[in-house]
């Protein structure tokens, strides 16, 4: 890590000093940005071993928990309605529109989905990309869509991902694979799945030139 680097994320995670350089210059990983989100983010409460994007979007920190194995991806986590700036003085009323996000243990947020105020997100859960939550998400469910909705169970999708993994040419090196990431082994999992994934296209057969 260049020295410049280094000194800005130490500022950041000791001081939150510079965090908005930090995020900039040095586009956080996961670990990191998750690690400031829980000394200086101002949650409610924050389980171990999240996983946070740097741009992700909190609005309502305070009214925000993530349980343990939180990942979220680029994803929005809005826990307020502006819109009640707007109807206040336009029908002469007193109105509030804030809600609690609530997330569950080991539960995934995939890019550009939205979670809305009022949701809580059942532990084992998956939101895809592009959802827009604005629902309750049971527990062991996978939910997609505008508005999501239930689209199957992470208990299947479990099995199914077990069974084409141990298919893939490189399952040896994923079974030897200490948690998500291994720096050692990173170069040839990316060889040998690049070996796989772009094989050489079959030449094309001979033009037949003869006439009747």
């Amino acid at each position: 890590m260049p020295l410049l680097h280094r000194f800005l994320e130490t500022q950041a995670l000791r001081n939150d000093r510079f965090t908005g350089l930090w995020r900039k210059r040095c586009r956080p990983d996961s670990v990191a940005y998750a690690a400031w989100l829980r000394a200086h983010g101002g949650l409610h409460a924050m389980g171990p071993d999240c996983l946070i994007n740097f741009d992700v979007t909190i609005t309502d920190p305070a009214y925000t928990r993530l349980g343990r194995g939180v990942c979220l991806a680029t994803c929005s986590l809005i826990g307020h309605d502006a819109s009640v700036a707007v109807l206040n003085p336009a029908y002469g009323v007193k109105l509030d529109a804030v809600g609690k996000i609530d997330v569950g243990d080991h539960v995934f947020i995939g890019h550009q989905a939205i979670v809305l105020a009022g949701v809580t997100i059942g532990e084992r859960s998956i939101v895809a990309a592009g959802a827009v939550v604005s629902k309750d998400v049971p527990a062991g469910s996978i939910v997609g869509g505008v508005p999501a909705r239930v689209i199957g169970q992470t208990d299947e999708l479990v099995e199914k991902l077990k069974a084409k993994t141990a298919e893939l040419p490189w399952a040896d090196l994923i079974a030897k694979r200490e948690g998500g990431f291994d720096p050692a082994m990173e170069p040839e999992l990316v060889r040998r799945r690049v070996a796989h994934f772009f094989a050489p296209r079959a030449a094309p057969a001979a033009r037949d030139e003869r006439r009747d």
